[in-house]
């Protein structure tokens, strides 16, 4: 797809989903860059399962955009489960402002988004291949962000208490889900008590995807009121048997 041709479906699109302040020539470019990187590079490696530059600007780049407002200036961001780069990626295009953690447990994966950034000049990305629940045991990681993010990793109950123990007291969580939301929230309510969350917000969105189809998207914010217990979190096979 031609510059031109990508640049009127990305402007129609974040406009759609109410994000024009995120328009800028240079966001434009740098989403068209990546594009192409990330398509060329799933042929070898498996990215993403959307392929068509029609889906990818609404599915990835503005589904990942709609959490962009929730994260407080200067904040220092680990991205829990970033596979191939999402949200990690067009947080830092939109919000250079931001420090960018991306962690996964594939590490071709976080090759892949280390190199893209580095190709794309977003030197505030860092990443790092590890599971998050053994990561946090590294003492400069525990309760050491400004915010968490997690885009489909697991169902909430599971992924509180592999997140929020990466948040400093007064950070938040922020969690983007599709419209299960709210039902997992309600199942995981007792495990982000415990684990030093509060639920501060909770908002419905609507994901434009194109003239005849939307998505419906749940964005929950997570504030960080009190230092999470030492024991959490716990082994990954004790989290996903018993949740909190």
């Amino acid at each position: 797809m031609e510059f031109e041709s990508f640049q009127s479906l990305f402007i129609k699109n974040f406009e759609c989903n109410g994000l024009k302040n995120l328009i800028t020539e240079e966001n434009i470019e740098k989403f068209y860059h990546l594009t192409h990187l990330m398509l060329e590079k799933n042929s070898v490696m498996n990215i993403t399962a959307i392929k068509e530059i029609e889906k990818i600007i609404p599915l990835h780049y503005a589904d990942c955009a709609m959490i962009a407002s929730y994260i407080p200036k200067n904040s220092k961001v680990v991205d829990i489960g970033c596979g191939g780069g999402f949200p990690t990626l067009p947080l830092s295009i939109i919000r250079s402002d931001i420090l960018v953690t991306g962690v996964d447990s594939t590490d071709k994966k976080v090759r892949y988004v280390a190199e893209t950034a580095k190709i794309l000049k977003l030197d505030r990305i860092s990443t790092i291949s590890a599971r998050a629940e053994e990561l946090i045991n590294t003492p400069q990681m525990r309760e050491s962000f400004d915010v968490v993010t997690s885009r489909a990793v697991a169902r909430l109950n599971i992924l509180s208490e592999l997140c929020i123990p990466f948040i400093k007291t007064g950070g938040y969580f922020v969690v983007m889900k599709g419209a299960a939301g709210h039902e997992e929230l309600e199942e995981a309510k007792n495990g982000i008590d415990k684990l030093g969350g509060r639920i501060i917000c909770v908002e419905n969105k609507k994901l434009f995807i194109d003239e005849n189809n939307t998505e419906n998207r749940v964005i929950i914010v997570i504030e960080k009121v009190f230092s999470t217990p030492q024991q959490y979190p716990r082994q990954f096979g004790q989290i996903k048997k018993k949740p909190l």
